[in-house]
């Protein structure tokens, strides 16, 4: 027997029964295991985590159902179908809440026990794959936070960027983590261990941005009453960040290029040069081309900077995250302020979604420290949302917060909302097969699993 093969456990205390069902599968290219008792069923399953498990309710010694839900609570990577002749929507949604795969009612044919092993296979192959890419998805990584698809390529570029000492150029809108990514290229590098130094070039004013970067002697110019190390000196060994480098004086910019070319700088006043080891990282909020072609910045130093570029996405194109940062946000500030929340109600969440973030993470955090800091509560509600962030809220994107079934006029015809289309059409499929659910599965093109969750969704409604 060929090791390799996928692996299927039936659980079935019939003898007559378990035998047809081998006779059903025996051209099938698996690894066929049956066992009658729920017991060693148990154990072979621990010892063995068969890929799927033909699962019958009802056996001598315990229900099945406490083997599905044992499965089900240990995470185990098995992929189950139950089998019974006791079949109805009540155990069918029990079983789907335990995880199970699909649900067959005896007496059912070969055909329909090979389509449901080959899909039960087929289903848990994705599995495993969707379970590996999730595993190389990151929800953060040295300070951000976020698993978006756009996210996931911000990380890559990082790790295949930080251990070489090539230049990086961030862009990205105000508030959108520049400095949290040149931290992360800092941290991700053999250059961790040595200093980081962030300086803001549009923060200091021209006529001391010279002796920020370079340094100065004592007496170089009114008020330099001591000798002073600039930036590139206290980040010699490490990592000079320059925030919106475009704000960088045109004269100031040909000093730049030639350090950068060089390796030397020259303290402000002094005739002496010293040579550093640093790795540049600069952004921008603005299009440095557009800077380039205005000539507020110099193209020679563009292209030294613009070695390795680095797009930070903006907060509304980041939908997926927005959520998550809210959360983390609300844990720490709830902490810190000795504050209860711990969640935000449907609406606020829909609202959250919806809202464009035009100050992008920046913004998202002071609404979250301000909600915390004025309001008491375990959930955030949406009358705790701060003046500013309810007047960017367009009235005609509002999110209806409850469903409903009644059809919404516009023009001369009903609007019928979307989820209550799809409940009318599973509801008339599964009547017009004489209430045979995978029947109705089949023939709406979807998996009976779909169906039964949805069977309970609307049971919870």
């Amino acid at each position: 027997m060929n090791i390799s093969l996928p692996t299927v456990l039936l659980i079935e205390d019939s003898s007559t029964l378990s035998l047809l069902y081998q006779d059903y599968l025996r051209h099938e290219k698996i690894q066929l295991h049956h066992i009658s008792e729920g017991g060693k069923a148990l154990a072979f399953i621990k010892a063995e985590l068969p890929e799927v498990v033909l699962l019958d309710l009802n056996l001598p010694d315990m229900s099945g159902m406490d083997i599905l839900q044992y499965i089900h609570e240990q995470k185990l990577p098995c992929t189950v179908v139950i089998i019974t002749a006791y079949g109805s929507v009540d155990i069918a949604v029990d079983a789907m809440r335990y995880g199970a795969f699909d649900f067959i009612e005896k007496p059912f044919t070969g055909k329909r026990l090979l389509v449901t092993v080959r899909n039960a296979l087929d289903s848990r192959i994705m599995h495993d794959e969707i379970d590996q890419l999730r595993q190389d998805f990151r929800t953060g990584y040295h300070g951000f936070i976020g698993s978006s698809l756009a996210m996931q390529s911000v990380y890559r570029i990082i790790d295949s960027a930080a251990p070489s000492k090539a230049t990086v150029f961030i862009t990205g809108e105000s508030g959108s983590g520049k400095e949290v990514c040149a931290e992360a290229i800092h941290q991700q590098s053999p250059r961790s261990n040595k200093p980081f130094i962030a300086l803001n070039c549009a923060a200091i004013p021209r006529d001391l941005m010279e002796s920020e970067i370079f340094g100065h002697v004592k007496g170089a110019f009114t008020g330099a009453l001591n000798e002073r190390k600039g930036a590139a000196s206290q980040a010699d060994g490490g990592t000079l960040f320059l925030d919106e480098i475009c704000e960088m004086d045109i004269d100031l910019q040909s000093k730049l290029l030639r350090f950068i070319q060089t390796g030397k700088i020259q303290k402000v006043g002094s005739s002496v040069t010293d040579n550093v080891d640093l790795r540049f990282i600069c952004a921008t909020n603005r299009n440095p081309m557009d800077e380039v072609n205005a000539g507020r910045f110099r193209e020679d130093l563009y292209y030294r900077l613009h070695v390795i570029p680095i797009h930070l996405p903006p907060l509304r194109e980041r939908a997926d995250d927005v959520l998550l940062i809210a959360k983390q946000f609300l844990a720490a500030y709830s902490a810190e302020e000795h504050k209860d929340f711990v969640d935000l109600s449907p609406e606020c969440e829909a609202l959250f979604t919806e809202y464009p973030w035009p100050g992008n993470v920046r913004e998202l955090q002071n609404v979250m420290r301000n909600i915390v800091v004025l309001n008491n509560g375990k959930c955030l509600q949406t009358d705790m949302l701060p003046a500013s962030m309810k007047a960017n809220i367009t009235p005609n994107k509002a999110i209806p917060l409850a469903a409903s079934s009644n059809p919404i006029t516009a023009g001369e015809k009903p609007i019928i909302p979307l989820w209550q289309v799809e409940k009318n059409a599973i509801e008339e499929a599964i009547r017009s097969c004489d209430n045979n659910i995978p029947q109705a599965a089949a023939l709406l093109g979807v998996s009976p699993s779909t169906i039964y969750r949805k069977i309970q969704g609307w049971q919870k409604d």
